[in-house]
């Protein structure tokens, strides 16, 4: 009964939720399935969730809409900051490449300026240089490099560079400065226009100053060789005790060193080589007046200036000249220019001939077997006055040659000695 009771209790339905609605004399129930209580329930809560969302939304909705403006706003700030640091570039480059142009125009109106003055020297040094090329023994001549030419006067000449070359275009993505260009020696492919302008520039620039170089070292020595065989000639003449007029005395000098430019500079040099000409030019011409030729080259003196035993009566004697051994007929030669004054037979000479060289110098040659001059003709160094014999008073055929200043007999062996001194100078 036990177990009867327990099994009916166990297995009884359970009764579902009822709803009991009374209004008066109405009653009215619902019954309440789980599974709509449990809808109900879901929905509420839905509801309920839904309303604290919302409610939160509109409470921070404020922030994120502002945080989200204040992100646009920097954003944009950004932009424009980046668009004007890049419109200032533009801008800096292209004044960049402006510069660049202009200076590349300068550096060619400066090449072409000194160009042309090179020339124009050329111009100017032609005739001085030949005119110490006639004078003076000329230093070597540099080897002329492959972008120089030397011309017939040794003096080297630029060659004829091409302007257009020189002003190529700037390539657009090179924005350096012109004094930044690359100058490397060796090309490589990357290397943009304005790298090879500079590099032709610099080369051309260099081999400009090479031939201004070489232009004031060769006019400074020719004006220094210039000077040194002024100098010889002028220490040989006084040495021998012989009068020089010398005008080119330098004295010592000092002072504060003045840089002056190179146009300068070179005018100095040519009007200190052009002096330097001069002075030589006229101690060549003093040198010229005198007797310092030998009038018998080649042939041995057989007597000299001075006391000496006479051939003939073999007492002492002075003699007044030089004998030099000479067959009959050989041409004797005047030793330095001047004008015949005598052309005969002297007495003790034979047939003489006496020629006045200016300044109180004259030069007698006598005992000669023919006479090929007359009186008041005008002789050049080393012209034929007329054939060497045995005329006179002479115990065999010879040149007898005197030298005389102011009628004073003087030893011709200074004059020869001198002579040869001054020979490769005159």
């Amino acid at each position: 009964m036990n177990v009867a009771s327990q099994s009916a209790v166990f297995g009884r339905r359970r009764e579902p939720h009822t709803v009991i609605i009374a209004r008066g004399d109405q009653i009215r129930h619902f019954t309440i399935r789980p599974w709509l209580a449990a809808f109900c329930g879901s929905a509420l809560a839905a509801i309920v969730i839904g309303y604290l969302l919302a409610t939160s939304y509109l409470v921070l909705r404020d922030g994120l809409i502002g945080a989200t403006t204040a992100r646009q706003a920097r954003m944009q700030q950004a932009y424009e900051d980046r668009i004007s640091a890049l419109r200032g570039q533009v801008d800096r480059i292209t004044s960049r490449q402006l510069l660049d142009q202009q200076l590349m125009e300068t550096k060619v109106s400066e090449l072409l300026e000194r160009q042309s003055q090179l020339s124009l020297r050329h111009g100017r040094l032609g005739p001085i240089l030949e005119r110490a090329e006639n004078e003076v023994a000329t230093p070597p001549v540099p080897t002329a490099k492959p972008d120089e030419h030397a011309d017939a006067t040794g003096s080297i000449q630029p060659m004829a560079y091409s302007v257009a070359s020189l002003a190529a275009p700037l390539a657009s993505n090179d924005t350096r400065p012109f004094s930044l260009w690359s100058t490397r020696a060796n090309p490589l492919p990357s290397e943009s226009a304005a790298d090879r302008a500079d590099k032709l520039f610099v080369s051309i620039n260099n081999s400009l100053k090479t031939i201004e170089s070489q232009q004031l070292t060769r006019i400074a020595a020719l004006a220094d060789n210039a000077y040194k065989s002024a100098d010889a000639i002028s220490q040989a003449l006084e040495a021998a005790g012989l009068p020089v007029d010398s005008e080119f005395e330098k004295s010592d000098v000092g002072g504060p060193l003045i840089p002056l430019d190179s146009s300068l500079v070179f005018d100095s040099k040519v009007k200190e080589l052009d002096e330097a000409l001069d002075a030589l030019d006229h101690l060549k011409k003093e040198a010229r007046r005198l007797p310092l030729a030998n009038p018998a080259p080649g042939h041995s003196v057989t007597s000299p200036f001075g006391v000496r035993t006479d051939p003939i009566l073999g007492t002492a004697a002075l003699h007044s000249g030089m004998d030099f051994r000479a067959p009959v007929g050989m041409p004797a030669k005047v030793t330095a220019a001047g004008v015949v004054v005598k052309a005969g037979w002297n007495g003790g000479y034979g047939r003489m001939v006496e020629v006045d060289h200016g300044n109180g110098f004259v030069t007698r040659y006598g005992h000669l077997s023919k006479i090929d001059v007359a009186v008041g003709q005008k002789l050049d160094a080393g012209d034929i006055i007329g054939k060497t014999g045995n005329s006179g008073r002479s115990t065999g055929p010879h040149l007898h040659y005197e030298v005389r200043h102011n009628g004073e007999a003087i030893d011709p062996l200074r004059f020869l000695t001198v002579g040869k001194k001054v020979e490769r100078y005159l």
